[in-house]
């Protein structure tokens, strides 16, 4: 059961994540893994400076992207969010269902929190994905990708960050 679980998130390393090669041409874009674990980083060192519960909010860091490993990554033009929250719901919880039931359904609690962003963790978890998202926009600008294929990555963070200190950052990526 758990090879099954860890081969099933091995395959984050291969799912490229679709909007960087889609909307900015990149031939070989970082992976949903190398975002997921810079995420984890980010929300790690945030959660500590605010005395979250940082290990909960690793956790969902990490569970964050792991049914795109059954799914694949979808940009949010190709796909309805009701359609792809039940889509990863069901590949979610094909995919715990590889741990043993105790773990199963702690992680299945720490994954809808999340979706339903129904906590100040949940909260935090999800801006640090936009912010982790707009950081490699500005890491792919600094490669000599155009500012103006990159506009609506950070535009989108722009809109969906809220607290103060996680806009301070942005702002210093803008």
């Amino acid at each position: 059961m758990l090879l099954d679980f860890f081969n099933i998130v091995a395959d984050l390393k291969k799912i490229p994540r679709k909007g960087w090669k889609e909307k900015i041409g990149l031939q070989s874009p970082e992976s949903v893994a190398d975002h997921s674990y810079n995420t984890a980083v980010m929300a790690m060192v945030l959660s500590d400076l605010k005395e979250f519960d940082t290990e909960k909010i690793l956790k969902m860091a990490l569970l964050h992207d792991i049914a795109e490993s059954v799914t694949g990554d979808f940009t949010p033009d190709e796909i309805s969010k009701k359609d792809k929250r039940e889509m990863e719901n069901n590949a979610m919880l094909d995919i715990l269902s590889k741990l043993p039931s105790t773990l199963a359904s702690n992680y299945t609690k720490i994954w809808d929190e999340y979706q339903n962003g129904n906590s100040k963790e949940a909260i935090l978890v999800h801006e640090i994905d936009r912010l982790e998202m707009a950081l490699q926009a500005w890491k792919y600008r600094g490669e000599g990708y155009p500012k103006e294929k990159l506009e609506m990555f950070f535009s989108t963070a722009k809109k969906e960050i809220k607290s103060k200190e996680i806009l301070a950052i942005l702002d210093k990526i803008l």
